[in-house]
């Protein structure tokens, strides 16, 4: 009695390799061989529609993790600075209290040119 549940395992199995590999560029001649040609024909509008949607999602989706990594690696550093300054890393966003104190405290250094008041 033979068993048609179980298939022979010689049907399973992928073809052998082939000895030769692909060659790319092949003498002195310069000109490419491609190991798998372009198509002949282009494909129909629906396999072409098909494979610009599928470029589309994956662009959208490494142009949002390409963001999403320099927005995480800006706030990183921005904490880091912080952390090893111990207070905002960005001159620019100093509170005007702290210029004007340190303006003050720099027109009593030794050689600095007095201020003329304008009446």
């Amino acid at each position: 009695m033979t068993d048609h549940q179980n298939p022979k395992p010689t049907d399973n199995l992928p073809p052998p390799p082939s000895t030769n590999p692909p060659k790319i560029y092949g003498g002195f001649s310069g000109a490419p061989h491609f190991p798998n040609p372009p198509d002949r024909t282009n494909p129909d509008a629906a396999t072409l529609r098909e494979q610009w949607r599928f470029a589309i999602k994956q662009y959208s989706k490494w142009y949002s993790h390409a963001w999403g990594t320099a927005i995480l690696a800006g706030l990183s550093f921005y904490a880091l600075g912080w952390i090893i300054k111990g207070s905002n890393p960005l001159p620019s966003f100093k509170h005007e209290e702290a210029d004007t104190k340190s303006a003050s405290s720099s027109s009593d250094d030794v050689g600095a040119v007095p201020e003329v008041k304008r009446s």
